[in-house]
């Protein structure tokens, strides 16, 4: 007792000096917030690292650490991905994309090709199966005369010159089949009628594709210099890289870069939600007002509780700047939730305020009445509202972790400021003669529904629980946060088309050995797996079967090298490339008409019709013929020199591996890299699942990608039920504390937790699963939810002397107001692009909607009271 009437006559004393010196208040916190805004500028800053969004004490990330301390190229990289109508026309674009990379070393540390290096492409076919390589030699021995006169005759009057001789070639048997090469050129001038330009493939026409491994798609993989004290850390690496992009598509049409990997994703990641938080903050603001001048139908209030949550919001930008000192993705967000959760106190005051005024109290009558009306409840609801977000605090969940110290502080913040600063407002700009607000919308019979419907309420509540528990079992957590992102975005796309690779997968994990005899003994048993494609180490390098591949290219080197040695690469000038297809045109005629044997009459007869549709079409167009023949013959010197190179290989052994190779498979420490690859397509979670759960049953201490998106998931979850439970046992505690009546304490809490099973249900139901985002709500939704429950529960048994309906009241209109109030801010995030910040607006709007609809119904069909 005694405690009480020292804290009432504290109250009492702090109400008479804000009455008293309301120009002091506001000038004091005003002086207050232009601190906490230089603070602010000076001390807040922005960690953009995702990595550091969960505990480093994680097993999965003391493993990840340990990996990128080991090879620190392969860590936080871009990823230029290139495409090509051929396989020459993306490694040329892939030469000329990394020359570009490794010339912008203000922005690039590094760069590299996987598959492409100078080692790479001198032992090239001895990388194939011995069965390949001859059927490749084979192919190219057959191709000798044909490459033989080109070699002389590099032009197009030349190569359709040897088609001809071809063609009427009636003695011997062709050594090569015909057709492929009609095919192509068929192809090639059909294109370029089509408008659709393309070069002819010589490394799909005379070896398969054999003479590198790259086929129409290589990856650069690119460390950018990175800023982590930025919004956007690598904004400046990730420009130049499309620049350069568009560059190499400038430079060939037929080319496809796109741009993706770890630092891609979380930059367009990081301006979506930037943008999104832009957008949400002032849509947030821009709704706030409707639902306001809606609830307390006064501009001054309005422009009153603007002014306090503005100075709530910096204050809070302050404590973040001191307490955390900086802001993560997540935390970013701290401004939404303030003004749809900060303003709330200020809501139910002025409400209060605008009720007595138009009882027609005095204006300190009605501050004073306020305040005491509600103040009480309001710091028992602040205190609850907290608690849902500083029960995060001790999870492993560090980005939660740091937004619940953020948005824990910044609710006791707006509660002081609404306690104080309002008050004082209404001292300077009182509201005068506010007329009663007879809702036209709350009908007799809904404001007594609770209660002379109650039974039935109840009964419909219990089935409602059972029934959501039902939905629950189906209940599923999006491990993967790929998904999260904007599907729209580059960087999206592009990796989830590369997650469907078994070659080029993000999804490969890495492991570690001390020597490379556990390296490959751990490979061996990676591959066994089922969802093994395949474990790589530096072994893998080391060619098979060597010297009988050799002695195959030997023969080989004998019959074309000193063709390809001798091999004139410059198209000839000033010729006339019209007159070589008007020339082939009649061949193609003649050997139609004699029925030859030498090629296909179908194959025969489209190309002659191609032929003379392209000769009719274009008459007195050189410049298109020369662009013809660069069409055919382009790319021709480039797999001639490319087969001269790998015709060069020698025999090699473990030790005779270039260092540019060895030094991503071998740590300057001693440690030696397993890669193993997925076998399946891994934007199916079940698949990557599988995938994770297989080689770690292997080895725990694997780690990359998918690893960290699976025990990311498990820490995610394991955080959200602690705190979930230490919010729900803290908020229990202290309603125990107030009410000291387990009755009145399970009124309060029972329909909030039907609020909690059908807002999971519904989410179900709406497929919208549960991830790294939206999975922090329900704690928020548990704090913030206990408001409306807490001040239905006070009207009812503190302020029975007022002869008027619960819901009638100005506790169910500030309610409703504030409930819709934060609503509006949620449902903005609702709208942005990124998928987490979406998907987590929803699962609040829905989470606040049953809250209100649970706290306004239920919690009064429950508490026993009659009208």
């Amino acid at each position: 007792m005694t405690q009480t009437r020292i804290s009432s006559r504290l109250s009492h004393w702090c109400e008479q000096q804000i009455v008293h010196f309301p120009w002091l208040i506001i000038f004091f916190a005003l002086l207050l917030c232009a601190g906490s805004g230089y603070y602010t500028y000076g001390h807040l800053s922005v960690n953009t690292n995702t990595a550091e969004m969960l505990s480093p004490d994680l097993p999965f990330q003391q493993n990840q650490r340990k990996i990128d301390t080991a090879f620190p190229q392969d860590a936080y990289t871009t990823l230029f991905v290139i495409d090509g109508n051929s396989p020459e026309e993306a490694a040329q674009s892939a030469s000329n994309a990394l020359n570009l990379i490794q010339s912008k070393t203000d922005h690039f540390s590094s760069a590299y090709i996987p598959t492409d290096n100078a080692f790479f492409r001198q032992q090239a076919l001895l990388y194939l199966d011995t069965p390949d390589l001859e059927t490749v030699a084979k192919q190219l021995t057959d191709a000798q005369p044909f490459i033989g006169f080109l070699a002389q005759n590099y032009s197009l009057g030349g190569l359709f010159d040897v088609i001809s001789q071809a063609l009427n070639e009636t003695q011997n048997t062709l050594p090569m089949d015909l057709n492929p090469l009609l095919q192509a050129v068929d192809n090639t001038i059909s294109a370029q009628l089509d408008g659709k330009p393309q070069s002819l493939s010589w490394q799909n026409l005379l070896a398969n594709n054999k003479l590198s491994e790259e086929a129409t798609r290589i990856l650069i993989i690119a460390k950018p210099i990175v800023h982590f004290d930025e919004m956007l850390p690598v904004e400046d690496a990730q420009n130049t890289a499309h620049e350069i992009a568009d560059t190499i598509m400038a430079q060939n049409p037929n080319v496809r870069v796109r741009i993706t990997g770890e630092t891609a994703l979380e930059h367009e990641e990081l301006e979506t939600v930037s943008n999104g938080a832009t957008l949400s903050g002032v849509l947030s603001l821009v709704l706030v007002f409707v639902a306001q001048w809606i609830g307390v139908r006064s501009f001054r209030l309005v422009v009153i509780t603007y002014i306090v949550l503005v100075m709530g919001l910096i204050l809070t930008a302050g404590f973040a700047a001191l307490s955390v000192g900086h802001l993560n993705v997540i935390s970013i967000a701290f401004a939404t939730l303030y003004i749809g959760l900060g303003v709330d106190y200020a809501v139910h005051i002025c409400l209060y305020y605008r009720e007595r005024k138009a009882r027609g109290y005095s204006n300190l009558e009605a501050i004073h009445h306020s305040l005491k009306g509600v103040g009480g409840s309001l710091f028992l609801c602040a205190l609850t509202t907290a608690l849902g977000f500083l029960a995060f605090i001790p999870t492993d969940y560090a980005g939660v972790s740091e937004l619940g110290i953020i948005s824990g502080g910044g609710i006791f913040i707006g509660l002081l400021i609404s306690l104080t600063v309002l008050p004082a407002l209404f001292c300077i700009l009182p509201v005068n003669n506010p007329e009663p607000i007879h809702s036209k919308f709350a009908p007799q019979f809904i404001v007594t529904f609770p209660f002379h419907f109650s039974k039935s309420i109840r009964i419909v509540s219990i089935l409602l629980a059972i029934g959501a528990c039902g939905v629950l079992t189906k209940l599923t957590f999006d491990a993967n946060p790929i998904n999260l992102r904007d599907p729209k975005s580059e960087s999206v796309s592009t990796i989830k088309d590369l997650l469907k690779s078994k070659n080029d997968s993000p999804f490969a994990v890495t492991g570690l050995a001390r020597n490379l005899d556990d390296a490959n003994a751990l490979a061996a048993k990676m591959k066994t797996l089922s969802s093994v494609h395949e474990a790589i180490t530096l072994s893998s390098f080391v060619a098979e079967n060597q010297d009988e591949k050799l002695a195959i290219l030997e023969d080989l080197n004998l019959m074309l090298g000193n063709q390809l040695e001798n091999f004139n690469a410059t198209l000839p000038q000033n010729h006339n490339q019209r007159d070589a297809l008007v020339k082939l045109n009649e061949q193609l005629k003649k050997a139609i008409s004699d029925n030859t044997k030498n090629a296909p009459i179908e194959t025969l007869t489209k190309l002659q019709n191609h032929v003379e549709m392209f000769l009719n079409n274009h008459t007195g167009e050189p410049e298109i013929y020369s662009q013809l023949e660069k069409n055919v013959l382009g790319l021709l010197p480039y797999t001639l020199e490319r087969l001269r190179t790998s015709l060069s290989a020698r025999a090699f052994e473990l030790k005779d591996i270039s260092d540019d190779i060895r030094s991503h498979w071998v740590s300057e420490d001693g440690f030696y890299k397993v890669l193993i690859t997925p076998a399946k397509d891994q934007n199916v979670e079940a698949n990557m699942k599988e995938f994770v759960a297989q080689i770690q049953s292997v080895d725990n201490s694997v780690s990359g990608l998918p690893i960290a998106n699976e025990m990311g998931g498990v820490a995610v979850v394991k955080a959200f039920l602690q705190a979930f439970g230490g919010a729900f046992m803290a908020i229990t505690l202290v309603l125990w504390a107030i009410y000291r009546s387990f009755k009145h304490m399970a009124i309060v809490i029972a329909p909030l937790m039907l609020a909690a099973l059908l807002t999971g249900a519904t989410n179900v139901l709406l497929d919208n699963p549960f991830n790294f985002a939206n999975v922090i709500a329900l704690p928020l939704l548990l704090g913030m939810g206990i408001d409306s429950s807490i001040l239905i529960m006070h009207r009812l048994h503190f302020n029975l002397s007022e002869n008027e309906n619960l819901l009638h009241s100005s506790t169910t209109r500030g309610i409703i107001f504030s409930s819709i109030t934060t609503l509006c801010s949620f449902s903005s995030l609702a709208m942005t692009a990124h998928q987490g910040m979406a998907s987590m607006g929803l699962l609040l709007s829905i989470g606040l909607f049953f809250t209100v609809i649970c706290s306004l119904i239920v919690l009064p069909a429950w508490s026993g009271k009659r009208v």
